[in-house]
């Protein structure tokens, strides 16, 4: 029987709390089967075995995939868990895809019964998402949101441009979605998924918190300095204008952001847009040109 929601869960090294992820998920009451997609990217801390126990005992909901670290795919140098994530969602069998990192947990046994029952039923949206509780791991206590923007419960892709504001283990997508060659140089992974995942339909927030975002010190993205977060979204977004999957109003959204992070950082760590980005992208990634580009870069 093939499930009408696969759910990705990427873990490495969360021995602690990897327990809690998976129990948030097997105690979902659905009227519709599901699956959950496990890549354990060969942990040192025990977190694999942790992983065969639980596949061990629900063998009718876990497909177990044990990744090697030799698979590891390095993105601005640092390692990344992009390798997994992208063998992850080639495995998902659903009509829908879920999202929880193993280091974050849903609290609410409702929640994947929620989002599908809102997506099969308005078919103009490929993205729904709801609130999250943040959790901060060094201090052992929820803070204020402050990991996300607000905007209004609907919203678009011009919106999504802007800046990511969707938590990862909040997301339920339709699962129609093709990754291209070049994700695996993007730094901001989530971000980039869901513009590639929303392209022209509609993104729906449910206000009810039904899933718990972890922050501890093991965070690539939050262990960068600011100047660094802003390096790295400026190539992230140089990839997203060079691809040409965006109209000319996404990616006048997105060159407006690039020029203001690039105004906040020494000349030296500026990103541009050159006719020889161009050329060496449309090589390697089989994408065209964009003459808009010229005018606008």
């Amino acid at each position: 029987m093939i499930p009408l929601v696969s759910i990705c869960v990427q873990t490495y090294n969360h021995k602690d709390y990897i327990k809690q992820c998976l129990d948030g998920i097997l105690m979902q009451k659905t009227d519709f089967s599901f699956e959950i997609i496990l890549g354990e990217d060969e942990s040192n801390d025990g977190t694999r075995e942790i992983c065969k126990q639980y596949a061990s005992k629900h063998t009718e909901k876990i497909r177990l995939f044990l990744r090697s670290r030799k698979d590891v795919i390095y993105i601005n140098g640092r390692p990344t868990g992009r390798y997994n994530f992208i063998e992850n969602l080639k495995a998902c069998k659903g009509k829908y895809i879920a999202l929880c990192e193993g280091d974050d947990y849903w609290i609410n046994p409702l929640k994947l019964q929620k989002q599908v029952d809102f997506l099969e039923k308005n078919q103009d949206f490929r993205i729904c998402y709801h609130a999250v509780k943040i959790y901060n791991q060094g201090k052992q206590e929820f803070i204020p949101e402050y990991n996300t923007r607000e905007v209004e419960d609907i919203t678009t892709i011009n919106d999504l441009a802007q800046g990511n504001y969707i938590n990862t283990p909040s997301v339920l997508i339709r699962n129609e979605i093709k990754i291209p060659k070049w994700f695996t140089k993007c730094a901001l992974g989530d971000w980039t998924f869901y513009m590639l995942v929303v392209n022209s339909s509609k993104i729906m927030k449910m206000p009810e918190e039904m899933a718990v975002y972890r922050v501890h010190t093991e965070s690539i993205w939050s262990g960068k300095s600011v100047e660094q977060r802003m390096i790295d979204t400026n190539k992230n977004i140089k990839i997203l204008i060079l691809s040409r999957l965006f109209n000319e109003k996404v990616n006048s959204i997105l060159i407006k952001k690039l020029n203001y992070y690039n105004s906040k950082l020494d000349k030296s760590q500026r990103i541009t847009i050159g006719k020889f980005d161009r050329h060496i992208f449309r090589l390697k990634y089989g994408q065209s040109t964009d003459f808009y580009l010229r005018s606008h870069i």
